[in-house]
């Protein structure tokens, strides 16, 4: 059963247009803080609430907008002509629940959303894992060529900065979002599906009902549209759409897909192959097998827009990536008198099974003599519990594995769900259960007793607060 507040439907949202001033419940969301800055970048007054502050939360007081840390039905801003709330928000919030009883406009995010880009061209990309990459891919293709774009991304474009800009054209790029089945909201004239792998079983109680989810999603798509799934997705079928293009990483039974793929210096080089053409030699600079998988389907976008192949190349080769997504911290640096002065760090998002194997076979892929470590923060007490076999499979990509607690996010704990129902089902000796301040004492004495002959290679993995951790982490790993 879902945890998400529970309030009055709202009238459909239809348009924005003449919002002046915006209140956001959860401002410090990676996609509510991409609703505000749209706000604010039309001239509205915006303002908002967040549980805590962060690098995110500051970025946008420095643009200009309030954000509050505290729940003040007193302060809450009363000219508020709309105010946004995100599922994360607990029911009880009393801002929320003293907007909802006075009479306020109180929608969700993906209402938001949804009135911005239903008159727009809009292409959106969903799936459980590899959509903010895709989508931040999408965008980036777009806007280095010159197409414009107006982009609500789940992840900060590390080429920008942000995870919002806007553009002269009516052309939108969106993340789209399956939690709370707020994709539901949007009308693509192109979809992207990267995956249906079990997600959100505390929503959808089961992997049938929550794809049966993405399928009423890809069947959104506007008459005339395209839908562009990965190969081998089962349930595309039901899809309806008469448009369909496959995407695969290198299988040629797919409609495009990559072929010749090179390995080299931390990145990938390859050509595309598509259903009337082909491009060659195109280089990604950024790690991860499944990052060449996800630049196919934004390729495949870009083609379909009708972008020339130049262009496309072009811009994937100055994609920096997505911050959070296989992001190098400290990246591979060649040997200095025979050593390896510092082991690579990396820093992931992946909170997901599947997105944990991607993650770690393309690490063990890119350095393979090289020693592994994964310190993993759990997401979730529901999806530890759901998954947790899962995990420890993922997990044994690596040499060794570190595991901090729980983060528990939006949930209470579950009696018995804790990070050692995955430790003890990981096949690896190195394997532990550390607090936050336990890690940083082992880093030290790790850090001075590194293999410098072949190199390490240091992996920070999860969608909690474990990001927190990293620049103690390179400091440490700098100075050994």
């Amino acid at each position: 059963m879902s945890n998400e507040p529970q309030v009055p439907a709202a009238p459909p949202l239809a348009t924005v247009k003449d919002i002046r001033t915006v209140y956001f419940i959860g401002i410090g969301g990676i996609g509510m803080s991409a609703l505000a800055r749209y706000f604010k970048a039309r001239g509205a007054a915006v303002s908002g609430y967040d549980k805590t502050e962060s690098e995110l939360t500051q970025a946008l007081v420095a643009e200009g907008i309030t954000v509050y840390y505290d729940e003040n039905v007193e302060r809450a801003p009363k000219a508020a002509q709309l105010v946004v709330y995100t599922p994360a928000v607990p029911k009880e919030h009393a801002e929320l629940v003293w907007y909802q009883q006075n009479g306020y406009r109180v929608v969700k995010r993906s209402d938001v959303l949804g009135a911005i880009t239903n008159d727009q061209f809009n292409i959106s990309v969903a799936g459980t894992h590899g959509k903010t990459t895709t989508t931040t891919m999408v965008a980036h293709i777009i806007r280095h060529a010159g197409e414009g774009g107006n982009a609500f991304l789940g992840g900060i474009s590390v080429n920008y900065g942000t995870n919002f800009w806007q553009s002269f054209n009516d052309l939108a790029i969106v993340e789209a979002d399956e939690y709370d089945r707020s994709f539901w909201k949007l009308s693509p004239d192109i979809a992207i599906i990267t995956s249906m792998d079990p997600d959100h079983l505390d929503i959808y109680g089961d992997e049938k009902t929550m794809q049966d989810a993405f399928v009423t999603f890809g069947n959104k798509i506007k008459p005339g549209g395209r839908l562009i799934h990965k190969f081998g997705l089962g349930r595309a079928k039901e899809i309806t759409v008469d448009n369909k293009w496959s995407y695969s990483l290198q299988n040629d039974a797919a409609d495009v897909y990559a072929s010749d793929i090179r390995v080299s210096e931390g990145g990938y080089e390859f050509d595309v192959q598509l259903p009337d053409t082909s491009i060659y030699d195109v280089r990604l600079n950024i790690g991860g097998m499944h990052n060449v998988e996800n630049c196919i389907a934004a390729i495949a976008v870009a083609h379909c827009l009708h972008i020339p192949s130049d262009r496309i190349r072009n811009a994937v080769g100055d994609f920096k990536g997505v911050k959070r997504r296989f992001e190098y911290i400290v990246p591979p640096l060649k040997k200095v008198k025979g050593a390896y002065v510092q082991p690579v760090l990396i820093d992931d998002y992946a909170h997901h099974p599947e997105e944990l194997n991607a993650l770690l076979k393309s690490a063990r892929s890119l350095f393979p003599q090289r020693i592994i470590t994964v310190v993993f923060q759990p997401h979730l007490f529901s999806r530890t519990k759901d998954l947790f076999h899962g995990f420890a499979k993922s997990l044994e990509w690596a040499d060794r594995i570190i595991l901090l607690p729980i983060y528990p996010a939006r949930e209470l704990p579950i009696e018995g769900v804790t990070s050692e129902m995955i430790l003890t089902e990981i096949d690896r000796e190195d394997k532990h259960a550390l607090t936050k301040e336990e890690l940083l004492s082992w880093a030290k004495t790790h850090s001075k007793k590194l293999d410098k002959e072949f190199g390490e290679v240091i992996i920070t993995a999860g969608a909690g607060d474990i990001d927190a951790l990293v620049p103690a982490l390179k400091e440490i790993y700098a100075n050994a």
